[in-house]
């Protein structure tokens, strides 16, 4: 009995789950990446001064 194409499946076999596992840890790698420059962008819009009573922009006229 030959067991070579055994053998080179079960290698071809933990060649894939290697290269599964490396491309799944560089896909949480990039989304780490994406989530920082996302949340650095949100932290970098300015703060929104609260409109006072009787001055432009204070008040909406929702009925016009």
């Amino acid at each position: 009995m030959d067991i070579m194409p055994i053998v080179a499946a079960a290698s071809a076999n933990a060649a894939e789950q290697t290269r599964i596992a490396v491309g799944v840890t560089v896909l949480k790698k990039a989304i780490d990446i994406e989530a920082a420059s996302a949340l650095a962008l949100v932290q970098a819009i300015p703060e929104m001064p609260s409109p006072s009573v009787g001055t432009a922009g204070g008040i909406v006229n929702t009925w016009a």
